[in-house]
């Protein structure tokens, strides 16, 4: 595989609104490399959770070309998706997205056990993340925080060579968020994970090696669209 995790030329995405059709993506084009984090801004509405549930195979493009870990998604099943869901796409859902019944150590170690992986390093996760005192705890039992934590160390445990994140500091208080992010992109770094990361924080934003706008549709610059 080279270093390219995705490769997109042209995606559209339609959504019908009663007689009326809306298009989502018109024609996005972008690359992501290993190691790289990519920042994608816009306004509510605008596509962008759309474009990540393009990008893990959850919605499929309706024209253009995607490739994701140098496999066409032409070629893939959703078996197929569903696999590479299972071992190398982390993505982060502003909910957390964990399994209730689970303790906190529970659905860590679960998540590395789909991606095939025997042991974990949940508990070094849970230690740099500062939610160790929550691993007996049921997702119900945590605050949006601890839980938005929860989920970066089920991704990072994975060992993924791709993450799609969805505000992945959205529920974290401001001092939190300032000693969480550093570690995310230093993970992102140490693993030569690449990362796009749909955000509303300009920090965050900051922090990634490029920012993208999503506007009508398409992508672009995040500073010229500022200046424009």
């Amino acid at each position: 595989m080279n270093d390219f995790l995705i490769e997109s030329e042209g995606l559209k995405y339609t959504y019908r609104n009663g007689a009326a059709y809306v298009a989502v993506l018109d024609g996005v084009s972008f690359s992501l490399c290993r190691g790289e984090a990519v920042a994608i801004v816009g306004p509510s509405g605008s596509g962008k959770s759309t474009l990540l549930n393009v990008l893990n195979g959850l919605l499929a493009a309706q024209a253009g070309e995607l490739r994701v870990l140098g496999r066409s998604a032409l070629t893939l099943s959703q078996d197929d998706w569903a696999q590479l869901r299972r071992k190398h796409i982390a993505t982060l859902f502003q909910d957390g997205n964990l399994i209730p019944t689970l303790t906190v150590e529970r659905n860590i170690a679960f998540r590395a056990g789909l991606a095939g992986l025997a042991e974990n390093d949940g508990a070094a996760l849970m230690e740099r993340l500062d939610i160790a005192d929550t691993a007996e705890r049921y997702p119900d039992q945590l605050s949006g925080g601890q839980r938005q934590r929860a989920a970066l160390a089920c991704a990072f445990a994975m060992q993924p060579k791709l993450i799609l994140a969805d505000e992945p500091t959205g529920s974290l208080d401001y001092a939190t968020a300032q000693r969480v992010t550093p570690l995310f992109f230093d993970a992102i770094r140490e693993r030569k994970v690449g990362a796009l990361i749909v955000t509303h924080n300009p920090e965050l934003a900051e922090r990634c090696d490029r920012k993208l706008e999503l506007r009508e549709g398409a992508l672009c610059p995040w500073d010229s669209a500022l200046s424009s």
